[in-house]
């Protein structure tokens, strides 16, 4: 058994969430890119705003005043 077949088979027994971060490491070093750390908590937004990106559905504006009115979002009652 190969190294690559023994860490697939480590992974297949990882939770569906650890594998998820784990699996989205391994493609971010294979094409070449620096790996994020992302809280497991958060790979289904992370993942989910990836898609809307590549199916063209970014959000136009600002990055500050995007996290400000997301912010003025959840402050108000």
């Amino acid at each position: 058994m190969t190294v690559l077949d023994q860490a697939v088979e480590a992974m297949r027994q990882m939770p569906p969430a650890t594998r998820d971060s784990v699996a989205q490491a391994i493609l971010t070093l294979a094409q070449g890119s620096a790996p994020i750390d992302i809280e497991p908590e958060h790979m289904a937004a992370v993942m989910e705003g990836l898609a809307q990106l590549e199916r063209g559905e970014g959000v136009v504006g600002e990055p500050e005043d995007l996290v400000a009115a997301a912010f003025a979002r959840h402050r108000r009652p």
